[in-house]
C-alpha cells in the first residue's frame, strides 16, 4: 500500500487494455502500476503491492508462470485475465494461487467489483505477527487461526504461508467443525457464485494439505467424507 491507497500491478501485452485498467482503476483512487509481460511484472513486484492481475498469455513469461513465481515471494492476492474459458484453464489458475479468474471480454463494472471483494477480503499480515495474545484465535490441533491478522501459525510462531483464498477456505472449515462442506458449498461460500468445477476446489485442498503437511491418506487436519465432502474435526 503507497500513500494509504492500495496499490495494484497490472501486467497485459495489450497496450489497450493496460490502458483500460490503469484508468479504471487510477479512477477509483488505486496506485497502479503497468507492466508489459510476465517478465516485467516479476521485475515491478514487491512487498507494496496489494493485489495483482495478469493477463495469462504473455510473451516471454505467461501470466500462469509469473504468478508461480510471485506466490513464492509474496502474498497479495492474484487475479487473472483469460480469454479461454475452458474449466481446465481455471484450474491452473487456482493450482497456481490465484484469487479470483475473469474472463475477457469483461465488463468494466464486474472487473472493479472483482477487484473491491479481493481486496476487502485479502488483509495482508505482517510477517512476523507480535507475540502479543489476540482474542479472535482459533485453535486447532497444533495450529493457531489468527483471524485480527489473517495468518496461520504453529504453536511456535512458525508462519504457514496460505493465500488469501486457502485461509478462507481453511477459515470455513474450522469455524464450522464436523460440518461436510460438498465441493460446491465450497465454492459458493467462498466466491458467493455456482462452482467452476469440482477440480477447482480439489487443487486447493491439495495445496493447503500440502502446506500443512497433511497426509491426503490419513489427514491429520482437513478430512475427507469420501463422497460427500470435507470437514475439520
Amino acid at each position: 500500500m503507497k500513500d494509504g491507497n492500495f496499490c495494484i500491478l497490472i501486467a497485459d501485452d495489450e497496450t489497450e487494455i493496460r490502458d483500460i485498467l490503469k484508468l479504471l482503476l487510477t479512477g477509483e483512487g488505486y496506485n497502479v502500476i503497468a507492466a508489459k509481460n510476465g517478465q516485467e511484472a516479476l521485475a515491478l513486484a514487491s512487498e507494496d503491492v496489494d493485489l495483482y492481475i495478469l493477463d495469462v498469455n504473455m510473451p516471454e513469461l505467461s501470466g500462469f508462470m509469473a504468478g508461480t513465481q510471485l506466490r513464492t515471494k509474496y502474498d497479495a492476492p492474484i487475479i487473472f485475465l483469460t480469454a479461454f474459458s475452458a474449466e481446465t484453464d481455471k484450474i491452473m489458475g487456482f493450482s497456481v494461487g490465484a484469487d479470483d479468474y475473469i474472463i475477457k471480454p469483461f465488463s468494466n463494472m464486474e472487473l472493479l467489483m472483482r477487484v473491491k471483494a479481493v481486496l476487502r477480503r485479502s488483509a495482508k499480515a505482517p510477517a512476523r505477527p507480535p507475540r502479543e495474545e489476540s482474542a479472535n484465535q482459533i485453535v486447532f490441533e497444533d495450529l493457531i487461526m489468527d483471524l485480527d491478522r489473517q495468518c496461520l501459525l504453529r504453536q511456535q510462531d512458525e508462519i504457514i504461508p496460505l493465500t488469501d483464498t486457502e485461509f478462507r477456505i481453511l477459515k470455513l472449515l474450522v469455524t464450522h467443525r464436523k460440518k461436510i462442506y460438498s465441493l460446491e458449498n465450497i465454492y459458493r461460500s467462498i466466491w458467493g457464485e455456482d462452482a467452476v468445477g469440482d477440480s477447482a476446489i480439489m487443487v486447493h485442498i491439495k495445496n493447503i494439505r500440502k502446506k500443512l503437511g497433511d497426509n491426503s491418506k490419513n489427514p491429520k487436519y482437513i478430512k475427507t467424507a469420501w463422497g460427500r465432502g470435507y470437514y475439520v474435526d
